[in-house]
C-alpha cells in the first residue's frame, strides 16, 4: 500500500505555485504582497521610513528594500515578514540592483551623488564610486560586467566597470533621467528620461547613442508624459513603460523604437513587474494608491487591485 500510494503521489503532476508579487509603499512604510492567483493582497510588512526599489535575492530568501528615509537597506525574510538585518547602504537609496553573481548590491545614494556596492553576504561597503548629482537609476549588465547610475541632475548614465568599481565612460541623456535596463542580450542599454520624455538607446560596446523614443498620447498635455520605469516583453520585441502622471503604459517596438499602443491604468504610474509565467504585468500607481494588472497577451488592463499609499517599488516571487 505503501509503495502503491508513493506510486500514484510521484505520477500526478502537483499544481505549481501562483507566485507573488510585492510592492513597496512609500507613504506607508510597508510592502503590501499579492498573491497573483487571486490578484489579492494576501499580506502587508512594516519596512523602514519611505520604501521605494525593491528586488529578491536569486533563491527568492531575502527580499532586499530600498528604506530611503532611513538611510539603508533592509533585509526581509519574505516567508514571515521579519526584517532581519540592516545592510550599509549610504545616505538615501533611492534604487538598487542585485549583480549576477546573487552578492554584490549597486545602490544610488541621491543625497550623497555616490554609487554604494555592498557585499551581502559579509555586509559591508566594497566601494563608493562618485557619480552626478541625484543619483537615481540602476542596472548592470546581463555578464555583471557593467553597472550603470543615472543622474537626474546631472542628465548623465554613468558607465562603471563591476572589477575595478571605477567609471569609464559618463553619456548625456535628456533631462531627469530615472531608470535603465539592459536588453537580454547586452547589447543595448534603454535610459529613461522623466523631464525630458524621452528613452535613449545606447550601443553598449561603444556607448554610443543608436535610438530615440518619444511619447504622445491624444488628449494628454505633453508635459504629463514622463517615462519612468519600463519592462521588456519576454521574447525582448516590446517595452512596456511607465509615463508617469499621464496615466498610461507605453508599448513600444524595440526594432524601431515606434510608440504601438498606450494601455490607461491608476495615477502616478512608478514601475512594474511580471508575474512568474510573464503572462501579466503589475504596475504600481503612486497617487491612486493601487497596482493595475495587465494581460500581457491583449495588452488590456484587466483589473485594479489596491494596496498602500503611494505604491513605488514592484518585485515578483515566484
Amino acid at each position: 500500500m505503501r509503495l502503491l500510494l508513493a506510486a500514484l503521489l510521484t505520477s500526478v503532476a502537483l499544481p505549481a505555485m501562483a507566485g507573488e508579487i510585492w510592492v513597496t509603499n512609500e507613504k506607508d512604510d510597508t510592502v503590501s504582497v499579492i498573491d497573483v492567483e487571486t490578484l489579492e493582497v494576501v499580506n502587508t510588512y512594516p519596512t523602514g521610513e519611505r520604501p521605494r526599489g525593491v528586488t529578491f535575492s536569486k533563491d527568492f530568501s531575502r527580499l532586499y528594500i530600498c528604506a530611503s528615509d532611513s538611510n539603508t537597506v533592509q533585509v526581509m525574510d519574505p516567508n514571515t515578514g521579519e526584517i532581519l538585518h540592516d545592510l550599509p547602504s549610504g545616505e538615501d537609496p533611492e534604487q538598487f540592483v542585485l549583480a549576477p553573481d546573487d552578492r554584490h548590491l549597486y545602490i544610488a545614494n541621491e543625497d550623497d551623488a555616490v554609487t554604494t556596492v555592498v557585499d551581502t553576504q559579509s555586509r559591508t561597503v566594497v566601494a563608493q564610486i562618485n557619480v552626478g548629482i541625484e543619483p537615481e537609476g540602476m542596472a548592470v549588465s546581463p555578464d555583471g560586467k557593467v553597472a550603470i547610475t543615472t543622474s537626474e541632475t546631472t542628465n548623465m548614465a554613468h558607465w562603471i566597470d563591476t572589477a575595478t568599481q571605477t567609471l569609464f565612460a559618463n553619456t548625456l541623456v535628456d533631462a531627469r533621467p530615472r531608470h535603465a535596463e539592459f536588453t537580454a542580450d547586452g547589447a543595448a542599454l534603454w535610459v529613461s528620461s522623466e523631464i525630458g520624455g524621452t528613452i535613449t538607446v545606447f550601443e553598449t560596446k561603444g556607448q554610443t547613442e543608436i535610438g530615440k523614443v518619444r511619447f504622445a498620447i491624444q488628449g494628454v498635455n505633453q508635459d504629463l508624459v514622463q517615462p519612468v520605469g519600463f519592462k521588456f516583453s519576454p521574447d525582448g520585441a516590446k517595452a512596456f513603460v511607465a509615463l508617469g502622471p499621464a496615466n498610461h503604459v507605453a508599448v513600444v517596438n524595440t526594432a524601431t523604437y515606434e510608440v504601438e499602443k498606450f494601455i490607461l491604468v491608476g495615477r502616478r504610474v512608478w514601475h512594474m513587474a511580471y508575474s512568474p509565467d510573464q503572462s501579466q504585468l503589475f504596475t504600481t500607481n503612486g497617487v491612486s494608491g493601487d497596482v493595475t494588472v495587465i494581460d500581457v497577451a491583449s495588452e488590456e488592463p484587466i483589473k485594479s487591485i489596491k494596496v498602500g499609499r503611494f505604491p513605488w517599488g514592484a518585485a515578483m516571487r515566484p
